[in-house]
């Protein structure tokens, strides 16, 4: 059995990790950590993980985490690079926050008040990048950076119409709605129910989301050349999940059955990525709890735009699901080993 241990397990992330981890078959969860709710009892915070439910979080340390064969890190942005930087290089690191998802330095301390702490493996299979997909860069890996949950679910609406050269890299726009619990667990006045029930609102506008460059590499790298991106987040009256809405330019003379084969070729043999019949749209009920993420395409003659739709549920594709899916391919395991592709609609 693989010995796993979750740092940071009392957010709503890491309770998603505990999780899926509880249910693979070949992992034995470990150590579960936190910070301001060290000593607490699992069952206090987290009802539903209900065969740990009588376990203590321990204080996120790196001794609390040593010995096991993976550490999952589900900490505020910024914090995971100091704890990484004291694990042994044996031990697979797999990071849920954002400390080493760039890869340019510029970039980073533009949108984030921490010191750049590098680059790891991108832990997001299905991404086309110039020619191949990540998942040749996550087998065997010891160091994997998860993907933020907007990226996810944008780039991998967007990228197979870059990659084969359907739709354009400039002018691109996505607009995209996210459940409360992409926020974090913390306490903030607009999250509370009397704020978010029944109510939209944007956030993090005019390119200020700190999603929005890795959004534009991924883009760019599917596309070979500099992409442009304005990226607008929406705050949804649902617990989790995200729809995003994206348009790109279609490339002169390319028609809707062209624009079909490219995004039916990329994901034909793609488990957790599913291009739906023509005529559906990915309904965020659809998803909820699994690894799947549901891609519809199609092309807006008259405005000459390629509008692509994708669904995913933040937490499991977009955050845990995302670290054990790479987990599995480092260690050489089924990608899909304790994964689910059913959803738990309604």
């Amino acid at each position: 059995m693989i010995s796993a241990a979750v740092a940071g397990a009392s957010g709503y992330a890491g309770a998603e990790l505990v999780r899926l981890l509880l249910a693979h078959p070949e992992v034995e969860v470990g150590a579960l950590t936190a910070s301001g709710n060290a000593g607490v009892r699992v069952g206090d915070l987290a009802p539903q993980l209900h065969p740990v439910a009588n376990r203590v979080y321990a204080p996120t340390s790196v001794e609390a985490l040593a010995g096991h064969d993976v550490v999952f890190l589900a900490l505020p942005h910024g914090h995971s690079a100091a704890i990484a930087a004291e694990l042994p290089d044996d031990v697979t690191v797999v990071d849920c926050g954002a400390d080493f998802r760039l890869d340019d330095e510029e970039v980073w301390t533009a949108y984030y008040d921490t010191p750049f702490a590098g680059t790891w493996p991108y832990g997001l299979p299905e991404l086309l990048k110039g020619g191949g997909k990540h998942r040749e860069d996550l087998v065997g890996a010891r160091r994997i950076a998860v993907p933020g949950c907007y990226p996810t679910v944008v780039s991998l609406a967007l990228a197979p119409g870059l990659a084969a050269g359907v739709t354009e890299p400039e002018d691109v726009v996505v607009v995209a709605a996210s459940g409360s619990s992409g926020a974090g667990r913390s306490t903030k006045p607009h999250l509370i129910g009397a704020e978010v029930m029944g109510a939209m609102s944007p956030y993090g506008v005019g390119g200020g989301h700190r999603h929005t460059p890795e959004i534009r590499r991924n883009l760019t790298r599917a596309a070979g050349r500099e992409a442009s991106v304005s990226f607008t987040p929406t705050l949804a009256p649902m617990p989790r999940g995200i729809l995003a809405t994206t348009t790109a330019r279609a490339t002169a003379g390319v028609d809707a059955a062209a624009v079909r084969a490219a995004w039916a070729e990329a994901y034909a043999d793609e488990p957790f990525v599913h291009l739906l019949p023509e005529g559906r749209w990915p309904h965020t009920g659809s998803v909820l709890g699994s690894n799947l993420v549901h891609v519809q395409v199609t092309l807006d003659e008259r405005s000459g735009r390629v509008v692509a739709i994708a669904a995913e549920d933040n937490l499991t594709k977009g955050t845990a699901g995302a670290a054990v899916q790479s987990m599995n391919l480092a260690l050489g395991l089924p990608e899909t080993t304790g994964l689910s592709m059913t959803g738990v609609a309604p």
